[in-house]
């Protein structure tokens, strides 16, 4: 939502700055160097990617709108996390497979569903929990194996803004493309009244201007937005990693999350004391639960 804020304040401040100055708003209306401009930016990302990548891209624009991992999040992530490790400590490591195998199933995970939600989270979680309850996998060889699945999902999500970042970069040349056709168009007119020339003239800067705009004041920071943002989603799965990890290496429960917490951005760490506390109540609400189920 900022990032929307962000646009709205650029190019409004450019546009009360031009009438501040006396400029007539409509002049900077000009559909033809917008259709240039647009249509080039347009093809050009057509003709640079993949379909895969472009839905990637969408979906990742359109992701700007949402809050992304918040400080919830992450302690929700960890309250998960070690219920599963407090059962295999109690129940034996045999007892996690119904949980792994079957998420949407699961007593534990469908109690977290912005995890759920996450397919990517999901299967990365369930994926590395098979290897480790069929074992036969050393804990550095498992680590190696989790870095490289991670460096996949890096690359595959950082090319959408690297193509956009190109096509940004790309927009102050198809702005001066479409600056030069209006140039075109104005010679043809050399001989007409001053005030029609003036008026081509000032259409074709319009195009440069629409160019330099776009880029450096919407399409790069865009790009950039998108970077960031796969960072913070990176470091979610980090975290997990560093929890997976510590659990593989027959760390107990509370270890095992302590090193997933410190992972965590400042800003997003829940506090150590927090962290256990709330791993303590939901453990005991397990406890409980399996208690007055024996009883019946």
């Amino acid at each position: 939502m900022i990032a929307i804020i962000g646009l709205v304040i650029v190019f409004v401040a450019v546009i009360l700055g031009f009438i501040f100055e006396g400029g007539h708003l409509m002049v900077l209306f000009q559909p033809a160097e917008l259709l240039i401009i647009g249509g080039c930016a347009g093809g050009m990302l057509l003709v640079s990617v993949s379909p895969k990548i472009l839905k990637e891209m969408i979906n990742q624009l359109l992701g700007i709108m949402g809050k992304g991992y918040t400080s919830d999040s992450y302690r929700n992530l960890l309250i998960m996390l070690y219920e599963v490790f407090d059962i295999a400590r109690r129940e034996g490591i045999i007892a996690l497979e119904s949980h792994v195998e079957n998420p949407n199933e699961s007593s534990i995970i469908t109690k977290y569903p912005e995890f759920l939600a996450n397919p990517q989270a999901v299967n990365f979680f369930a994926d590395t929990m098979r290897l480790i309850i069929s074992g036969g996998m050393s804990a550095s060889d498992l680590e190696a194996l989790i870095d490289e699945d991670l460096e996949t999902h890096h690359e595959e999500v950082s090319e959408p803004p690297k193509i956009l970042s190109k096509v940004g970069d790309s927009l102050p040349g198809f702005g001066i493309v479409a600056a030069v056709l209006g140039v075109v168009i104005t010679m043809g007119a050399i001989g007409g009244p001053p005030e029609e020339i003036g008026e081509k003239v000032g259409a074709a800067l319009v195009g440069t201007f629409l160019g330099i705009l776009l880029s450096y004041g919407a399409v790069q920071p865009l790009a950039t937005n998108l970077e960031q943002a796969n960072m913070g989603k990176a470091r979610y799965f980090i975290c997990m990693k560093q929890a997976l990890i510590g659990f593989f290496k027959g760390m107990a429960p509370s270890i095992a999350v302590e090193l997933g917490r410190r992972s965590v951005y400042n800003e997003l760490r829940p506090s150590f004391l927090e962290l256990e506390t709330a791993c303590r109540q939901a453990t005991r609400g397990g406890t409980a639960k399996a208690k007055e189920a024996v009883n019946a």
